[in-house]
């Protein structure tokens, strides 16, 4: 296993600093500094040194709870494997590390199943906020293209027309406000594929602030941004005969309007 990949597993607060320790040399396999993509092997000693305020940052905040379903309202920065692993629960989808907002997870393995079919057949209604670079045209609209994913990168790729490899993808898109260059944006996900939004809206020539794979490097540093300004805001749903709405209260606004 990656030791990216067994962090996220087996300590949450060593993810969810994952990076800062690297680069200060506070992650030790076998006692000696080391990087993310190392593969671990069984025997094998890792160690994180990690100060009393990174052991006391919270994760997310609780939305919802109930005898079947947890709702958190996760934290920017926070990977939904490490989330998953410190919440004892099943996550029945996940968002990027530094996409912050709403996400499900299920108490028992039912639930679960339940929920991921909701999800696979697009049954979850999904709106997300973000600000991005004000290239819109219109201040609402339907977009169609289709994504190809890159699992060695890590990156996907947009295409206006069908590619081998390629999948279709619908995002809709709704301007809330603009401001000095910039828009903040409802965006509606009728397909969820590996960053989507991100990719989409950079095809479009408005990439989501603070984005550091599809974003403008040049608009990131004049806000001094390295997270991408993305909310999973609203996920709505049926279940078992009960309709569910949740709303994440972390929805970012203008840079200059934060508090």
């Amino acid at each position: 296993m990656r030791l990216s990949s067994f962090t996220d597993s087996v300590y949450p607060q060593g993810s969810f600093y994952f990076s800062a320790l690297l680069r200060a040399g506070d992650v030790r396999v076998n006692g000696l500094k080391t990087r993310a993509d190392i593969t671990l092997n069984a025997g094998d000693e890792v160690a994180y040194y990690t100060t009393p305020k990174m052991e006391a940052k919270p994760s997310h905040s609780c939305i919802y709870a109930d005898e079947y379903i947890y709702v958190a309202d996760k934290f920017s920065g926070v990977s939904a494997e490490a989330l998953a692993c410190e919440l004892a629960l099943i996550p029945v989808h996940r968002l990027d590390r530094n996409t912050c907002g709403a996400m499900v997870f299920a108490r028992d393995g039912e639930t679960a199943e339940l929920l991921k079919k909701l999800f696979k057949q697009r049954a979850v209604v999904k709106k997300y906020i973000c600000v991005c670079r004000d290239g819109f045209s219109s201040d609402e609209a339907e977009l169609s293209a289709y994504l190809f994913k890159d699992e060695k990168k890590g990156l996907v790729d947009i295409s206006r027309s069908p590619k081998k490899g390629y999948v279709p993808i619908r995002t809709a898109y709704r301007v809330l406000a603009r401001s000095e260059g910039l828009a903040r944006v409802e965006v509606t996900l009728h397909t969820g594929k590996t960053h989507q939004i991100r990719a989409h809206m950079s095809f479009i020539g408005c990439p989501v602030l603070g984005d550091e794979k599809y974003g403008d490097p040049a608009l990131n540093k004049k806000y001094g941004l390295r997270r991408q300004q993305l909310c999973s805001s609203v996920l709505s749903f049926e279940l078992r005969g009960e309709t569910y709405r949740f709303k994440s209260a972390l929805a970012p606004d203008f840079p200059q309007n934060r508090r």
